[in-house]
Protein backbone atom coordinates (compact mmCIF):
# COMPACT_ATOMS: atom_id res chain seq x y z
CA UNK A 1 0.00 0.00 0.00
CA UNK A 2 1.47 3.15 -0.81
CA UNK A 3 -0.57 5.42 0.99
CA UNK A 4 -4.54 6.29 1.62
CA UNK A 5 -6.63 9.14 1.10
CA UNK A 6 -9.03 10.93 3.51
CA UNK A 7 -12.04 12.86 2.23
CA UNK A 8 -14.10 15.26 4.53
CA UNK A 9 -17.19 15.62 1.91
CA UNK A 10 -18.45 19.46 1.54
CA UNK A 11 -20.59 20.39 4.25
CA UNK A 12 -19.31 18.40 6.78
CA UNK A 13 -17.48 21.25 9.10
CA UNK A 14 -14.34 20.68 8.45
CA UNK A 15 -11.29 22.65 7.52
CA UNK A 16 -7.42 22.82 7.62
CA UNK A 17 -4.97 25.04 7.61
CA UNK A 18 -8.15 28.28 8.13
CA UNK A 19 -10.02 27.35 5.65
CA UNK A 20 -13.48 28.10 6.01
CA UNK A 21 -16.03 25.73 7.63
CA UNK A 22 -17.75 23.32 5.19
CA UNK A 23 -15.58 23.16 2.17
CA UNK A 24 -14.71 19.73 1.45
CA UNK A 25 -11.08 18.29 2.81
CA UNK A 26 -8.62 16.04 0.73
CA UNK A 27 -5.60 14.57 2.83
CA UNK A 28 -3.07 12.05 0.86
CA UNK A 29 -1.03 10.13 3.41
CA UNK A 30 1.89 7.92 2.78
CA UNK A 31 3.30 4.96 4.78
CA UNK A 32 4.34 5.95 8.52
CA UNK A 33 2.34 9.50 8.32
CA UNK A 34 -0.65 10.13 10.48
CA UNK A 35 -3.30 12.55 10.29
CA UNK A 36 -5.57 13.69 13.48
CA UNK A 37 -9.23 14.87 13.63
CA UNK A 38 -11.20 16.33 16.58
CA UNK A 39 -12.19 19.88 17.07
CA UNK A 40 -8.71 21.21 17.64
CA UNK A 41 -8.17 24.34 19.48
CA UNK A 42 -5.75 27.16 18.59
CA UNK A 43 -2.26 26.31 18.93
CA UNK A 44 -2.31 23.36 21.61
CA UNK A 45 -4.02 20.70 19.72
CA UNK A 46 -3.53 21.07 16.01
CA UNK A 47 -5.39 18.98 14.13
CA UNK A 48 -5.24 17.96 9.94
CA UNK A 49 -8.72 17.19 9.75
CA UNK A 50 -11.44 19.74 11.76
CA UNK A 51 -14.80 18.89 12.37
CA UNK A 52 -16.73 21.59 13.95
CA UNK A 53 -19.18 19.82 16.48
CA UNK A 54 -19.53 20.62 20.21
CA UNK A 55 -19.43 16.59 21.25
CA UNK A 56 -16.48 15.74 19.41
CA UNK A 57 -13.69 15.80 21.87
CA UNK A 58 -10.52 18.81 20.58
CA UNK A 59 -8.67 15.72 19.75
CA UNK A 60 -11.03 12.86 18.76
CA UNK A 61 -8.61 10.54 17.17
CA UNK A 62 -5.99 9.86 14.53
CA UNK A 63 -5.23 7.89 11.32
CA UNK A 64 -2.12 6.44 11.00
CA UNK A 65 -0.67 4.08 7.48
CA UNK A 66 1.53 1.32 7.71
CA UNK A 67 3.36 -0.40 4.85
CA UNK A 68 0.01 -2.76 4.02
CA UNK A 69 -3.15 -0.95 6.05
CA UNK A 70 -4.51 1.72 8.18
CA UNK A 71 -4.99 1.91 11.48
CA UNK A 72 -7.80 4.17 13.42
CA UNK A 73 -7.11 5.09 17.24
CA UNK A 74 -10.30 6.29 19.21
CA UNK A 75 -9.02 9.29 22.07
CA UNK A 76 -12.63 9.58 23.23
CA UNK A 77 -13.07 8.31 26.65
CA UNK A 78 -16.96 7.87 26.51
CA UNK A 79 -17.59 7.11 22.50
CA UNK A 80 -17.20 4.55 20.12
CA UNK A 81 -16.82 5.34 16.25
CA UNK A 82 -17.86 3.42 13.58
CA UNK A 83 -16.20 2.24 10.71
CA UNK A 84 -18.50 1.38 7.55
CA UNK A 85 -17.76 -0.39 4.67
CA UNK A 86 -20.47 1.41 2.06
CA UNK A 87 -20.16 -1.61 -0.30
CA UNK A 88 -19.94 -4.30 2.31
CA UNK A 89 -23.80 -4.59 2.34
CA UNK A 90 -23.88 -3.33 6.11
CA UNK A 91 -20.75 -4.26 7.06
CA UNK A 92 -18.79 -2.26 9.98
CA UNK A 93 -16.28 -2.43 12.84
CA UNK A 94 -16.63 -0.61 16.08
CA UNK A 95 -13.70 0.85 17.83
CA UNK A 96 -14.31 1.72 21.19
CA UNK A 97 -12.91 4.40 23.40
CA UNK A 98 -9.63 4.32 24.01
CA UNK A 99 -8.79 1.76 21.48
CA UNK A 100 -5.12 2.49 20.19
CA UNK A 101 -4.55 1.59 16.44
CA UNK A 102 -7.15 -0.63 15.20
CA UNK A 103 -6.33 -2.47 11.93
CA UNK A 104 -9.17 -1.35 9.34
CA UNK A 105 -9.48 -4.08 6.28
CA UNK A 106 -11.48 -2.01 4.20
CA UNK A 107 -10.80 -0.50 1.16
CA UNK A 108 -13.66 2.01 1.23
CA UNK A 109 -14.53 3.15 4.82
CA UNK A 110 -17.00 5.54 6.37
CA UNK A 111 -15.56 6.98 9.55
CA UNK A 112 -19.12 7.79 11.75
CA UNK A 113 -18.68 9.99 15.00
CA UNK A 114 -21.46 10.35 16.52
CA UNK A 115 -22.77 13.93 17.29
CA UNK A 116 -25.91 15.28 19.60
CA UNK A 117 -28.07 16.25 16.96
CA UNK A 118 -29.70 13.75 14.30
CA UNK A 119 -27.24 13.82 12.08
CA UNK A 120 -23.39 12.50 12.67
CA UNK A 121 -20.49 13.71 10.70
CA UNK A 122 -18.18 11.42 8.76
CA UNK A 123 -15.32 11.12 6.81
CA UNK A 124 -14.34 8.87 4.29
CA UNK A 125 -10.68 7.04 3.86
CA UNK A 126 -9.97 5.35 0.40
CA UNK A 127 -6.87 2.81 0.49
CA UNK A 128 -6.39 2.07 -3.13
CA UNK A 129 -3.35 -0.41 -3.25
CA UNK A 130 -4.99 -3.16 -1.45
CA UNK A 131 -2.35 -5.54 -2.84
CA UNK A 132 -3.54 -9.46 -4.52
CA UNK A 133 -1.30 -12.10 -5.63
CA UNK A 134 -1.33 -13.31 -8.96
CA UNK A 135 -3.65 -16.10 -8.58
CA UNK A 136 -0.59 -18.62 -11.05
CA UNK A 137 1.89 -17.58 -8.30
CA UNK A 138 0.73 -18.90 -5.55
CA UNK A 139 3.06 -21.71 -3.50
CA UNK A 140 6.19 -19.31 -5.54
CA UNK A 141 7.93 -17.95 -2.32
CA UNK A 142 7.48 -14.78 -1.66
CA UNK A 143 9.88 -13.02 -2.90
CA UNK A 144 9.13 -14.30 -6.11
CA UNK A 145 5.31 -13.37 -5.70
CA UNK A 146 3.85 -11.16 -8.45
CA UNK A 147 1.35 -8.57 -7.79
CA UNK A 148 -0.98 -7.12 -9.57
CA UNK A 149 -0.38 -3.71 -11.05
CA UNK A 150 -3.85 -2.19 -11.13
CA UNK A 151 -5.18 -3.89 -7.96
CA UNK A 152 -9.40 -3.81 -8.66
CA UNK A 153 -12.28 -5.16 -6.85
CA UNK A 154 -14.87 -6.91 -8.95
CA UNK A 155 -17.18 -6.69 -6.19
CA UNK A 156 -17.02 -2.99 -6.42
CA UNK A 157 -19.44 -0.55 -6.87
CA UNK A 158 -16.76 1.96 -9.04
CA UNK A 159 -15.87 -1.20 -10.62
CA UNK A 160 -19.87 -1.25 -12.07
CA UNK A 161 -19.29 2.32 -13.08
CA UNK A 162 -15.94 1.16 -15.27
CA UNK A 163 -17.88 -1.28 -17.10
CA UNK A 164 -20.86 0.93 -17.83
CA UNK A 165 -18.20 3.20 -19.28
CA UNK A 166 -16.27 0.45 -21.62
CA UNK A 167 -19.67 -1.47 -22.08
CA UNK A 168 -20.51 0.44 -25.56
CA UNK A 169 -16.94 -0.48 -27.11
CA UNK A 170 -17.33 -3.97 -25.80
CA UNK A 171 -21.01 -4.38 -27.40
CA UNK A 172 -20.21 -3.43 -30.70
CA UNK A 173 -15.94 -2.25 -30.70
CA UNK A 174 -17.10 1.21 -32.10
CA UNK A 175 -15.35 4.44 -31.33
CA UNK A 176 -18.69 5.56 -29.71
CA UNK A 177 -18.46 8.16 -27.19
CA UNK A 178 -18.30 7.18 -23.37
CA UNK A 179 -21.44 7.04 -21.13
CA UNK A 180 -21.99 10.60 -19.47
CA UNK A 181 -22.52 10.18 -15.77
CA UNK A 182 -26.89 10.72 -16.33
CA UNK A 183 -26.26 7.65 -18.76
CA UNK A 184 -24.27 5.96 -15.55
CA UNK A 185 -26.73 6.49 -13.40
CA UNK A 186 -29.94 5.71 -15.69
CA UNK A 187 -27.62 2.31 -16.37
CA UNK A 188 -27.22 1.08 -12.97
CA UNK A 189 -30.25 1.80 -11.50
CA UNK A 190 -31.75 -1.65 -11.85
CA UNK A 191 -29.04 -3.27 -10.17
CA UNK A 192 -29.19 -4.15 -6.27
CA UNK A 193 -26.63 -2.19 -5.08
CA UNK A 194 -27.02 0.83 -7.05
CA UNK A 195 -30.68 1.86 -7.30
CA UNK A 196 -29.98 4.86 -5.42
CA UNK A 197 -26.43 5.98 -6.94
CA UNK A 198 -26.45 9.37 -7.34
CA UNK A 199 -24.68 11.79 -10.35
CA UNK A 200 -21.79 12.84 -7.46
CA UNK A 201 -21.07 9.54 -6.20
CA UNK A 202 -20.57 8.49 -9.94
CA UNK A 203 -17.91 11.33 -10.69
CA UNK A 204 -16.35 10.62 -7.39
CA UNK A 205 -15.90 7.06 -8.62
CA UNK A 206 -14.50 8.15 -11.86
CA UNK A 207 -11.89 10.37 -9.98
CA UNK A 208 -11.12 7.59 -7.75
CA UNK A 209 -10.79 5.39 -10.75
CA UNK A 210 -8.23 8.02 -12.83
CA UNK A 211 -6.21 9.21 -9.59
CA UNK A 212 -6.12 6.19 -7.57
CA UNK A 213 -6.70 3.26 -9.32
CA UNK A 214 -5.65 3.53 -12.62
CA UNK A 215 -3.48 6.70 -12.18
CA UNK A 216 -4.34 8.18 -14.87
CA UNK A 217 -3.26 12.08 -15.54
CA UNK A 218 -5.23 14.32 -17.73
CA UNK A 219 -3.87 17.83 -18.30
CA UNK A 220 -5.42 20.69 -17.32
CA UNK A 221 -7.54 22.52 -20.16
CA UNK A 222 -9.17 26.30 -20.28
CA UNK A 223 -12.55 26.87 -19.76
CA UNK A 224 -14.85 25.68 -21.26
CA UNK A 225 -12.59 23.12 -20.28
CA UNK A 226 -13.94 21.59 -17.06
CA UNK A 227 -16.41 19.22 -19.36
CA UNK A 228 -12.96 18.65 -22.00
CA UNK A 229 -11.31 17.47 -18.87
CA UNK A 230 -13.77 15.68 -17.56
CA UNK A 231 -14.44 13.78 -20.74
CA UNK A 232 -10.80 13.38 -21.08
CA UNK A 233 -10.38 11.13 -18.08
CA UNK A 234 -13.43 9.17 -19.30
CA UNK A 235 -11.76 8.64 -23.12
CA UNK A 236 -8.56 7.71 -21.26
CA UNK A 237 -10.03 5.62 -18.16
CA UNK A 238 -11.71 3.52 -21.22
CA UNK A 239 -8.94 3.25 -23.22
CA UNK A 240 -6.35 2.14 -21.04
CA UNK A 241 -8.96 -0.80 -19.09
CA UNK A 242 -9.32 -1.77 -22.63
CA UNK A 243 -5.67 -1.85 -23.87
CA UNK A 244 -4.92 -3.75 -20.36
CA UNK A 245 -8.08 -6.30 -20.28
CA UNK A 246 -9.09 -5.19 -17.04
CA UNK A 247 -12.40 -4.87 -17.91
CA UNK A 248 -13.98 -7.89 -20.57
CA UNK A 249 -17.11 -8.77 -22.42
CA UNK A 250 -17.47 -11.85 -19.50
CA UNK A 251 -17.58 -8.41 -17.22
CA UNK A 252 -20.75 -7.19 -19.31
CA UNK A 253 -22.85 -9.82 -17.31
CA UNK A 254 -22.49 -7.96 -14.11
CA UNK A 255 -24.25 -4.93 -15.43
CA UNK A 256 -28.14 -5.29 -15.17
CA UNK A 257 -29.89 -6.61 -18.66
CA UNK A 258 -30.46 -4.00 -21.42
CA UNK A 259 -34.00 -3.30 -22.12
CA UNK A 260 -34.66 -4.74 -25.26
CA UNK A 261 -31.27 -6.87 -25.54
CA UNK A 262 -33.23 -10.29 -26.27
CA UNK A 263 -35.05 -8.52 -29.26
CA UNK A 264 -31.79 -6.86 -30.91
CA UNK A 265 -29.64 -10.05 -29.93
CA UNK A 266 -32.65 -12.21 -32.09
CA UNK A 267 -32.73 -9.33 -34.89
CA UNK A 268 -29.07 -9.72 -35.48
CA UNK A 269 -29.29 -13.45 -35.29
CA UNK A 270 -30.90 -13.12 -38.70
Amino acid sequence: MSGVVVHLPQGSGGAVGGEPHGDAVTLRLGPGEVARFGRGGSKTIPVELRLDDPAISRLAGEIRVTDDHWQLTNHSTTHSYLVENPEGAGEYLRVPPRRVGAPIPFEFSRVVLPTRGDVTISFQVFAPDHIYLDPEAMGVPWGNSTVTAYSLNETARYFLVLVTLCEPRLRDQSRVAVPTTPQIVERLRGHLTCGELTARAVSSHIDYLAEEKLRISVPDVHEPGKGDRRNGKREEIVGLALRFGLVREEHLALLPPLAGAGGRERQAAR
